[in-house]
């Protein structure tokens, strides 16, 4: 009994460690967040420094178990630094890949995590590279079932692939890997992305400079719940590439594609 009360004391003290650190991290960035307007550009480059050496420690530091907490913790102060345009527009977003190093290594499985590290890597910080490693580490740990439409991460993947890396050849593998696992279910959004994915390989297939494939690609982007920066993006390379972009009554977007790829 007496060991027993030691070991919870101890995973205790841990956890209050654990989430000390994080707080400190929180408030740190919150602070950084409401001098934003007084704040100088060498102000707010320290602020990055010193968030980044944060990172750092929490990336190093034993947790003991408490991987899913860490990694929920670490994905709150992400879309604290990723929602702040104003400092961003500044500093930029280099350490979009910092805080998905640490949130896809305690909790690989944590699916939303993958959307926000491609739109925010790959998009915004310029480094699809470190956004496909990060995937394709993450997916060792995925399987067709787990989680749930874990298909979505080959999915983002074969964007960053396409979209950002001209990798044609990758993303018809990644689309054609999602069409695969989304068709071991009958529900209607996993038969959707089967069918989408299974098309956006097949245009790639045949065409790697497809521009069916890249405004299909560039949709996946336009509907995933982005920010309005993001979609004014998508909507201009969609049309860039000859398609057009209807929004419906609803707010749902709806793709016209032009008559020739």
């Amino acid at each position: 009994m007496l060991l027993l009360r030691k070991a919870i004391a101890t995973h205790f003290i841990i956890f209050v460690c654990i989430l000390g650190v994080s707080l400190i991290q929180f408030s740190q960035l919150q602070k950084l967040i409401n001098s934003k307007q007084s704040a100088s550009l060498e102000s707010l480059e320290k602020e990055i420094k010193s968030e980044k050496s944060r990172l750092k420690f929490l990336k190093k530091m034993p947790i003991f178990g408490y991987n899913n907490f860490i990694a929920d913790l670490v994905y709150l102060n992400f879309l604290q630094y990723f929602g702040d345009d104003e400092v961003r527009d500044k500093t930029g977003y280099s350490l979009s890949p910092e805080y998905f190093e640490i949130i896809l290594e305690r909790d690989p499985r944590f699916l939303a995590a993958y959307r926000s590290l491609s739109i925010s890597t790959s998009l915004y910080a310029a480094m699809p590279e470190r956004a496909i490693a990060l995937s394709e580490k993450g997916l060792k740990s995925l399987s067709p079932s787990v989680p749930e439409k874990s298909y979505y991460v080959w999915r983002y993947k074969g964007v960053d692939e396409l979209l950002f890396l001209g990798n044609a050849k990758a993303a018809e593998q990644s689309f054609a890997t999602a069409a695969n696992w989304a068709s071991n279910f009958l529900d209607p959004e996993s038969q959707t992305i089967a069918h989408t994915s299974q098309k956006t390989a097949e245009f790639l297939s045949r065409n790697p400079n497809s521009k069916y494939a890249q405004i299909a690609t560039w949709a996946i982007v336009l509907n995933n719940q982005v920010d309005e920066k993001t979609q004014k993006r998508a909507i201009r390379e969609i049309e860039g590439l000859g398609g057009k972009v209807i929004t419906t009554p609803e707010g749902a977007h709806k793709i016209v594609f032009p008559p020739k790829d």
